[in-house]
């Protein structure tokens, strides 16, 4: 079914390079005719890729799904660093890139799989006191980032050093939220002492949702320059209907009993789950309807069963 205005659900967009992710969900907004409407996991200016756009009431569960770990494919440049760890950015470093070897580069990838300590770019939407960094480091003001804990499943090359262009590999990128790849790239050059930068990035999955069949984002700006509206053709699995949304976590399902006592915030008896106390769970009725969030406040002996108190509550 076609959203518009009433419609709650998913928009997987492929986002094209040069817009920033707040003018996709500018241009979505108009296309659906929905104010409502967020994403789950920014993207650089020149990076494209899989945008994950929550529409209507499914804005509430962000914060559930900006969480999920994300997948890349992209390429580093070496011989030149840059303040932004990108393309885009003033060269700040040009070095020669002459004696380095494809098996040096595969062997300085491999070291930062793992869990690291991560500083953000000094470029980034990070916040410190309330100010984003870049807007402070295009001030020239000095500021002390702060780092991070992130967690890199994979980072490894998928061809050879210089094979498309000089200077450049490809690469595949598997990482939890929060790891930026600018900051690989730039910390792999610096290690090699060569200097290097992100050249391209293009995201290919979050958590469960795959960029294949995502809605370009160019079909979006041309709806909100006057084109003809979006239809389900236009769509296709780019459109996830809000109960069929999949959440990383439990989905139970309830009676008619247990769903009157969800819509007002009651308390529910849950059979079925292997949730732990604290843990999330996704609440539908037998028609599959998505009812509710909620978290388990209590494990009953071992029988299954479990106390779960609505936190979000839709129906």
């Amino acid at each position: 079914m076609t959203p518009g205005p009433g419609r709650h659900g998913l928009l997987l967009v492929d986002k094209r390079p040069g817009g920033t992710s707040h003018d996709v969900v500018r241009a979505a907004r108009r296309a659906l005719a929905e104010r409502k409407i967020g994403h789950c996991g920014t993207l650089d200016p020149n990076a494209t890729g899989l945008l994950l756009l929550t529409v209507g009431r499914s804005t509430r569960l962000t914060r559930f799904l900006i969480g999920a770990p994300k997948v890349y494919e992209g390429e580093i440049r070496f011989g030149i660093a840059t303040d932004t760890y990108d393309a885009a950015g003033e060269v700040t470093l040009e070095a020669s890139t002459a004696d380095l070897t494809h098996e040096q580069v595969v062997e300085a990838m491999r070291r930062f799989e793992g869990l690291q300590h991560q500083l953000p770019p000094p470029y980034s939407a990070k916040k410190i006191g309330g100010r984003k960094y870049y807007e402070l480091a295009r001030r020239g003001q000095e500021f002390e980032r702060e780092g991070k804990d992130v967690e890199i499943f994979q980072f490894e090359a998928t061809g050879q050093l210089g094979a498309s262009s000089p200077d450049r590999i490809p690469f595949r990128l598997s990482c939890a939220a929060g790891a930026y790849a600018r900051s690989l790239a730039h910390d792999v050059g610096e290690q090699l002492g060569c200097g290097g930068h992100l050249a391209t990035l293009r995201r290919l999955r979050i958590g469960s949702f795959e960029l294949e069949g995502a809605l370009d984002s160019g079909r979006l700006e041309a709806v909100r320059r006057g084109d003809e509206p979006l239809s389900d053709a236009d769509l296709g699995v780019a459109w996830v209907p809000f109960d069929d949304i999949p959440l990383p976590f439990p989905r139970v399902t309830m009676d008619a009993t247990q769903e009157r006592r969800i819509a007002h915030g009651q308390s529910v008896l849950a059979p079925g789950s292997d949730a732990e106390e604290g843990d999330w769970v996704q609440m539908t009725n037998h028609r599959g309807r998505f009812l509710a969030v909620g978290a388990v406040a209590e494990r009953i002996g071992d029988r299954g069963l479990a106390v779960v108190q609505p936190k979000i509550v839709f129906h």
